[in-house]
């Protein structure tokens, strides 16, 4: 299996202590950040995806996300580019731009750049964003769908093409050629986040792109995901297979469970409780009134599974029980991590783990402890197992 790392670089200071009626203020303004704090932030992660690749990881992912302490990677492609310099052998996946929100030839652009900086090293995932993105850049959430569609085919187009033109409802251009080209031909590798929704689904499976199924959903769901998204693969021609899916989770690897759950278990409620839901609209009905979402987007699930979707309320009242029964956090001894990830790796189908490991600001030094005791104590036995075969139910 391939292993990589997937850091959403949580600003480094707890700031649950601001929160008025269990939600932290938002927006948040500009006299609770701090600088040095910042500048720390990122000299810390550098560092840790700097001992990542000498523990022999297979790549490390970036996320994009705006307006706040979630996460301080408002660029992920200036974050893979600094982390292009400090590592030399594994992938940089940028899991991903936000398609809708940005010019999409500026983004083929920036990731050739990144390409050529980093010797072909560049997997690049697209991504719609969650709501928050579309009020802070004003984009209506109901063209969030054809935004996605028509971005993607202007950087296929800039990649791909000697020179190209375009006329779209969004974004047109006349006579582009750019430079500098990817490394990659006929470019880098796409992937794709999937949280639930039919038309991602039915999206990656027409253009044959790997898909990362329910970022926060139980394993049923993403079963149910990982169904469909097989079912649509046939239709347009293709079969699905391990190198198809790639599935997260966060490990914290300790003595045993409970020294785990100790040390890592009140960083994994804070992201829960204070973080995950910043202002941001968790709802799912209200995403489909605003356009976001379509009534229809999840009738291909389980009606047990579709219940389960979007639980935010559910995360906010996590409690360090709810963080043990969790099937995305797996804490505990580096046997008892190792044996969770590989068959979940198993059950799923995949041969691709996105691994966080440093969920909710975790201390500087328990990032590095929990990284070197991973990558010494279960790295190894995760790269030696291989899966064949996608289980569909």
């Amino acid at each position: 299996m391939q292993v990589f790392g997937f850091d959403l670089m949580a600003y480094s200071e707890r700031l649950d202590h601001l929160m008025v009626d269990a939600e932290l203020p938002y927006p948040l303004p500009k006299k609770h950040f701090r600088a040095d704090i910042a500048v720390r932030n990122y000299r810390e992660h550098l560092d840790g995806w700097a001992l990542m690749d000498k523990l022999g990881f297979d790549g490390i992912g970036f996320n994009e996300h705006h307006t706040s302490p979630y996460g301080l990677m408002t660029s992920p492609n200036i974050m893979a580019a600094a982390a292009s310099q400090r590592t030399t052998n594994m992938k940089l996946l940028i899991m991903g731009n936000l398609l809708p929100i940005h010019d999409p030839l500026r983004v083929a652009e920036d990731l050739a750049m990144l390409d050529c900086m980093s010797d072909g090293r560049v997997i690049s995932g697209f991504a719609r964003g969650i709501p928050r993105e579309y009020s802070v850049y004003n984009v209506d959430l109901a063209e969030s769908r054809a935004r996605f569609e028509e971005a993607w085919e202007i950087i296929k187009l800039a990649w791909t093409e000697e020179v190209f033109s375009y006329e779209g409802r969004f974004w047109s251009y006349n006579d582009v050629a750019i430079w500098p080209r990817p490394v990659q031909e006929p470019h880098p590798p796409v992937w794709v986040p999937v949280s639930g929704s039919q038309e991602t689904i039915e999206w990656a499976a027409r253009e044959n792109i790997p898909i990362t199924p329910g970022a926060f959903a139980p394993r049923s769901v993403k079963k149910d995901i990982v169904r469909y998204y097989a079912e649509c693969l046939a239709r347009n021609g293709h079969s699905i297979t391990p190198g198809h899916l790639s599935i997260g989770a966060s490990p914290y690897v300790a003595d045993n469970r409970e020294q785990a759950l100790k040390e890592a278990g009140p960083y994994a409620l804070y992201f829960f409780h204070t973080l995950l839901s910043h202002g941001n609209i968790g709802n799912l009905e209200r995403q489909r009134e605003k356009g976001y979402l379509k009534e229809e987007s999840h009738d291909y699930m389980k009606p047990e599974n579709r219940e389960r979707l979007g639980a935010f309320k559910q995360f906010s009242q996590f409690t360090l029980d709810d963080i043990e029964r969790t099937e995305r956090a797996c804490f505990g001894s580096p046997e008892e991590v190792r044996d969770y990830l590989i068959d979940l790796a198993d059950s799923l189908g995949t041969n691709t783990l996105l691994l966080n490991f440093n969920q909710g600001a975790l201390p500087h030094d328990l990032f590095i402890q929990n990284l070197e005791r991973f990558g010494k104590e279960v790295l190894p036995a995760l790269q030696a197992h291989k899966v064949t075969e996608v289980p569909v139910e």
